[in-house]
Formats: structure tokens, C-alpha cells, sequence
């Protein structure tokens, strides 16, 4: 079982504010995640949003699927915290050695995510970097890198947000 934010409630109702849940994937969104791809050189990025039984992906670079159970996910431990969370190996580390993630494709090694914190402090979700191959860990300038990325993509929500209440304004 996941720890649970003492928030969630909260959490969940401002994440479902945003309409960004199953939505289609936007242009915007696609260039952070290519960009923290490159940046990165990694295989895999995503930005995560985690609801209460999933994480589900906004966007993504070298991953088929578009959500995972919750419970699987390492996005779920990121949004406990408000610093980058970092795996350098997922193989050794207890919490998921036996994840599925881990021990079949995508084969995942190195995570490293920093949380998407709105205005409120709430943890939406993660930007996220994934790779296949350990990795010793990220320095200050990395995780300086990833946290302003997620900085860019709550700055994309919020502003996603206005426009879908503009035009529901304009729709009345």
C-alpha cells in the first residue's frame, strides 16, 4: 500500500479543478517533456498527474502506455515531498525492488521527479525523468533543471485552467 498525502481530499479536489484528467495531449506540455528528455538524456520523461487510484501521463516521451496504477507508481512518493525525489537504482531500493516497473518493461533504474506544486501547495502530480541504467544521483544544477521544468508545466496548467473557465464564461 502507498502512503496517502494527509491532504489528499484537498488534493484531489484542486487537481480536478485543472480539467487536465484524460485530456488530450497539448503541444505546450510535449515540449517540457522533450526538452527534459534531451536535457537529461534519458529515455523516458513524463509529466505525471496523480489522481486517487492512478497516475496518468499529460504527456510523455518513450512510454506506450498513458496511466499506471497508483500503487506502482514512483510519482506517488514524489508528491509526498516538495523536493526532487530521486532513485538512483530502483533494484535496491526496498520500496521497489519488486515493482512491476522495475522488474519488467519498462525496465525502469534511475527515476528522478520533482512534484508539480500549485499556488495552494498542493502536489498535482510530477515532472519526471526515467532511465534504464542506474545513475548516482543528480546534483544541485539538475535538480534546480527539473524543478523549474515543473515550475513551467503548473504555469501551463494554471494557465490552461483560465482558458477552459474563459470559455465557459463566454459558453454562459
Amino acid at each position: 500500500m502507498f502512503q496517502i498525502p494527509p491532504n489528499e481530499a484537498e488534493r484531489i479536489a484542486a487537481l480536478v479543478s485543472y480539467g487536465i484528467l484524460d485530456s488530450d495531449f497539448e503541444e505546450t506540455f510535449d515540449r517540457v517533456t522533450r526538452i527534459a528528455a534531451n536535457v537529461f538524456d534519458v529515455p523516458i520523461a513524463l509529466i505525471s498527474i496523480v489522481d486517487g487510484t492512478r497516475q496518468w501521463f499529460k504527456s510523455k516521451v518513450g512510454l506506450e502506455v498513458r496511466e499506471t496504477p497508483r500503487e506502482i507508481s514512483f510519482c506517488t512518493h514524489a508528491i509526498l515531498g516538495s523536493d526532487v525525489f530521486v532513485v538512483s537504482d530502483a533494484r535496491h531500493d526496498d520500496r521497489f525492488v519488486g515493482n512491476p516497473l522495475v522488474t519488467g518493461s519498462p525496465n525502469v533504474r534511475f527515476y528522478a521527479g520533482a512534484p508539480l506544486i500549485n499556488s495552494k501547495g498542493y502536489a498535482l502530480g510530477t515532472m519526471c525523468v526515467i532511465d534504464r541504467q542506474p545513475r548516482p544521483t543528480m546534483d544541485d544544477r539538475q535538480r534546480q533543471i527539473l524543478t523549474d521544468l515543473a515550475g513551467i508545466v503548473v504555469d501551463l496548467m494554471e494557465s490552461r485552467r483560465l482558458k477552459l473557465r474563459a470559455e465557459r464564461f463566454g459558453k454562459e
